[in-house]
């Protein structure tokens, strides 16, 4: 009998995002504050785009 909860969880980016969360929650744990949202960016790897003067 084939049983349907029994599949391979090889999902690059679900593995990518589990790290990032897990980069987060230990950041998070260190720190004696609230992480600041260009602390989190860093974290996270965002890089901010460059403003546009319109």
């Amino acid at each position: 009998m084939h049983d349907q909860f029994d599949v391979s969880l090889e999902d690059s980016d679900l593995l990518g995002e589990v790290e990032l969360t897990t980069n987060l929650i230990i950041a998070a744990s260190e720190s004696d504050d609230r992480l600041s949202d260009d602390q989190i960016d860093e974290i996270l790897g965002v890089v901010p785009e460059p403003r546009t003067e319109t």
